[in-house]
């Protein structure tokens, strides 16, 4: 393969705000006497529109509606209380220096929204130096695991699927950039470490464990 592009997933891959997003859902549950169901929480990670809903879900479980409005508005100053903790995962500093020695060329493909990314770039000092940010922005129809985010950013980028390598950290991730014809590395996080994620090509315990330049090397 002669790569000329790295593209990135966002959450939980460059970031971990995986576990941050659980932990808040994790204590809105236990304030109502229950736990999350991990299981259905598992369909939730990297993609947007799964058939599970934690809200409806919690409904159901204390029998009566709950104030839908307050509660996501305590459940997002929670999430961003403890996503402003984290920082760029172990690695990817590195990862990030050695692509651009290199002159390839990187990406962030998320289901996630832009305003959600920037805001953590931003505070991370991080948001210059991508060459194309690609966002679900809310719509299902473009999120993972379809693999149109992908397919947009190379053809932004101007690359064959054989010139790129994906980075991921879910099942929904992965599916998405083999859907669209990448080898796909998957470093998963500690939420999705117990996840199935053999569809990829490569599983990295963190970025740490195979500097780029090795990797690069052995494709």
């Amino acid at each position: 393969m002669a790569i000329r592009g790295l593209l990135f997933d966002f959450d939980g891959l460059l970031v971990d705000t995986e576990t941050p997003s659980r932990l808040a859902y994790e204590e809105l549950y236990l304030e109502h006497g229950h736990e999350l169901p991990l299981d259905k929480w598992a369909t939730l990670v990297g993609t947007i529109g799964a058939p599970f809903d934690p809200d409806e879900h919690l409904e159901e479980l204390v029998g009566r509606p709950l104030d839908r409005k307050r509660m996501s508005q305590r459940l997002r100053a929670r999430e961003h209380e403890l996503c402003d903790l984290e920082d760029l995962r172990p690695g990817i500093e590195d990862y990030l220096a050695e692509a651009e020695r290199r002159h390839l060329a990187t990406g962030i493909v998320s289901s996630s929204t832009r305003e959600w990314i920037s805001r953590h770039l931003k505070r991370l000092d991080r948001l210059d130096g991508w060459e194309v940010i690609m966002a679900a922005d809310g719509d299902p129809e473009r999120a993972k695991p379809r693999p149109t985010l992908y397919l947009d950013a190379l053809d932004a980028l101007d690359l064959g699927a054989d010139e790129a390598i994906a980075f991921e950290d879910s099942l929904n991730g992965v599916r998405a950039a083999k859907a669209a014809g990448l080898f796909c590395v998957a470093v998963p996080n500690p939420i999705t470490a117990t996840f199935a994620l053999e569809d990829a090509d490569l599983v990295l315990e963190s970025f740490e464990e195979l500097p780029l330049s090795e990797l690069l090397e052995q494709l």
